[in-house]
């Protein structure tokens, strides 16, 4: 089902499945979310070079396989008969959302401007940001994940955008909106897996998040929300989960 193609749709809403937001574990900030991901510009050194030929423990068994829900996420995703699909689409993106956030919530102590100058999703991947000058620019992951958690968490609180009343109608441009949320979610998905997945298996949480992150993609790509080239990224600039999508993808978890 195309969710962009369903805007016609009726928007009448039945129900209020959104609850508090919880605030994100980082100070408050906001600017422009970020459109497109950059190479680093720095060469690698050697030692960069010979980790980045190491397999991932993401991609290493038993970790791949690890997760709290086995077989195919196509049954969790599907739309429930009589629900609109505006609101199973908000109320999916509010729970991502709130999951992601307490897992980074966990590992924030260990993502700091000195062991992530970069918004790092890869061996030769970097996200840049794009100012309020509409420039593209380096930050460090826990400012870049920061401004992400505080747009998202700014977006889920304004009832113009995810409204919480029976008599309020999402917006026209509501599907391009949480196209735009999912894109930054991701973002902050394929830093946590690329420099912090050690600390998920150190907390035993990977059944956790592996599951967690088999959700969002299955979501993503039954309602058109996610691109695969975010996901894969380029030839050039791989993104370390694209090799998790196609894996889970082998192994039936997730539909091609």
């Amino acid at each position: 089902m195309s969710f962009l193609n369903s805007i016609g749709r009726s928007m009448t809403r039945n129900t209020n499945p959104k609850g508090p937001s919880k605030r994100s574990p980082t100070p408050t900030s906001a600017t422009f979310p970020p459109e497109t991901p950059t190479s680093p510009t720095a060469p690698h050194s050697q030692s960069q070079l010979s980790s980045s030929q190491q397999k991932p423990l993401y991609l290493c068994s038993p970790f791949v396989e690890s997760a709290l829900v086995k077989g195919n996420f196509k049954t969790i995703v599907m739309l429930p008969k009589y629900v609109d699909i505006m609101e199973w689409v908000a109320v999916n993106i509010f729970d991502f959302y709130t999951n992601l956030n307490e897992f980074y919530g966990v590992i924030t102590e260990f993502c700091t401007q000195h062991h992530c100058p970069t918004m790092a999703a890869g061996p030769t991947l970097n996200y840049t940001w794009i100012n309020q000058e509409r420039k593209s620019v380096q930050l460090a992951a826990p400012y870049y994940i920061d401004y992400v958690m505080t747009w998202v968490e700014n977006l889920i609180n304004d009832e113009s955008v995810f409204p919480t009343k029976s008599n309020q109608e999402f917006h026209n441009s509501f599907p391009s909106t949480v196209k735009h949320v999912y894109r930054q979610l991701l973002r902050v998905f394929a830093h946590i897996y690329h420099a912090h997945y050690p600390q998920i298996l150190h907390l035993r949480s990977e059944p956790h998040f592996n599951s967690l992150f088999a959700h969002f993609l299955a979501f993503g790509r039954e309602y058109e929300l996610l691109e695969m080239k975010d996901v894969r990224g380029s030839s050039s600039s791989p993104v370390g989960i694209g090799a998790l999508y196609e894996k889970w993808r082998e192994m039936g978890i997730l539909e091609g």
